[in-house]
């Protein structure tokens, strides 16, 4: 069999932490910044983990070549 690829465009987005959670980043951080309140661009600073078990599945398929 051929080795599974990651998929790219997942692993930028996602990340599995050592307890095997997913996470991903918030929203619309990059654009119109400045216009932005302080507040809002802290909120949307952290990372937020995926609730959905269907969701998560299929993330965890894509990154199956990574290495966490």
């Amino acid at each position: 069999m051929p080795k599974l690829k990651t998929h790219k465009g997942a692993k930028k987005r996602f990340h599995i932490t050592g307890t095997g959670k997913l996470m991903r980043t918030k929203g619309p951080k990059s654009h119109f910044r400045m216009r932005k309140a302080k507040r809002m661009k802290r909120l949307l600073g952290g990372k937020v983990g995926i609730n959905s078990p269907v969701m998560a599945k299929s993330i965890k398929q894509s990154l199956v070549g990574s290495s966490r």
